[in-house]
């Protein structure tokens, strides 16, 4: 799913909404922003840290 200037969301907006709701708060249109952020950020790092391990695959403690 694309978000707005092509980049990809790898977060389900509906389903944070949902949690904050639950929260009995209200989310911000920039927490999905930033949530895809953090993701892509720990991912990235996570398979350099795999990479210079020796590996092909990502693992949980990678990230």
């Amino acid at each position: 799913m694309a978000a707005k200037g092509g980049k990809v969301t790898l977060v389900v907006q509906s389903k944070v909404k949902d949690l904050v709701k639950k929260g009995k708060m209200k989310c911000s249109s920039d927490v999905i922003s930033a949530m895809n952020h953090i993701i892509s950020t720990a991912v990235t790092r996570g398979i350099e840290r795999a990479k210079g391990n020796g590996r092909k695959t990502l693992r949980a403690v990678d990230l």
